[in-house]
């Protein structure tokens, strides 16, 4: 992959824009889990600095025509990290931020999986692992098939790849070529009931997506820069495969306590625990707050 073609400076700038978005996708997702009383912190803590990457650098979307029919498609595969999108998605104005005050309570549009009726910027109802690389593949060969140029991302959990459906999407997209479908495998190492190789060892990832036909590139998944570079790249691909990037990352990263721990698959923060994770997440500082983003919407 090619080294970064943006200048020096604006490359610091975008890479403490992206720094401050992947932080607020995290306290975003302490309060809003606290409003819901339990949520999956540390699935939403290793896509961090994939979301904000693809939200404020790489996705070619329009908030104001959320249906915009050439807009870049974003599927959660792992439909539980939507705690972690919907912030953004109201940052870049998709919807307003107090909206999320009613977060998993009856009659909100805001569920613990995101429902695509619903929520401007949702491009599927996700959440039963398995579906979803075949939903993105449909997706990317209607697009071939109206002659736009739109990119399908779908970014799955490494525990998601237990699902057999999903080797019957990789089959069919390896042999359509859709070179505009990029699945994102968040190898975070677990899974609900532990560590993937010990629950159901999926190694060696990268050589059955190369044995369907796919182009296969691995990256460490929370170096912004290596993320920018990455995705950057995708603008010179010519080779015809889908692709497939397999992003390193940790469950839980960003909170110690939290960090590859079998116990914070599912959990609750409040009071003194809230607070110190908070602490840790910001130090001193006030908590990223919603700002004018939107500009960096690509």
């Amino acid at each position: 992959m090619p080294e970064s073609t943006i200048e020096r400076s604006d490359r610091e700038q975008l890479l403490a824009v992206l720094a401050d978005r992947a932080k607020f996708v995290r306290t975003e997702t302490l309060r809003l889990i606290a409003i819901a009383k339990s949520g999956h912190y540390t699935s939403v803590f290793s896509c961090a600095e994939i979301f904000a990457a693809l939200y404020y650098h790489t996705l070619r979307i329009r908030p104001d025509a959320p249906q915009w029919e050439n807009r870049d498609r974003l599927v959660l595969g792992k439909g539980h990290v939507a705690v972690g999108q919907y912030p953004l998605l109201a940052d870049l104005g998709y919807f307003e931020p107090s909206l999320l005050d009613t977060y998993t309570r009856v009659g909100s549009a805001f569920g613990d999986h995101p429902d695509m009726k619903l929520i401007h910027g949702a491009d599927f109802s996700s959440g039963s692992l398995g579906h979803n690389l075949s939903v993105s593949a449909g997706m990317a060969l209607a697009g071939r098939m109206d002659g736009l140029d739109y990119r399908v991302f779908c970014l799955l959990g490494d525990g998601e790849m237990n699902e057999g459906q999903n080797y019957e999407a990789m089959m069919a997209a390896g042999n359509f070529q859709l070179s505009n479908l990029i699945a994102i495998v968040d190898r975070n190492q677990m899974s609900l009931d532990g560590f993937t190789e010990e629950v159901m060892p999926i190694e060696p990832l990268a050589d059955k997506f190369r044995a369907f036909n796919w182009e296969v590139w691995e990256i460490d998944g929370h170096d912004l820069g290596a993320l920018v570079d990455t995705f950057d790249a995708l603008d010179q691909r010519t080779d015809p495969r889908p692709l497939c990037i397999i992003a390193h990352t940790r469950k839980g990263y960003g909170l110690s306590f939290m960090d590859l721990s079998r116990e914070w698959h599912l959990g609750l923060l409040l009071g003194e625990d809230y607070d110190r994770a908070m602490a840790e997440l910001v130090g001193d500082e006030p908590a990223p707050a919603y700002g004018s983003y939107s500009e960096w919407a690509r």
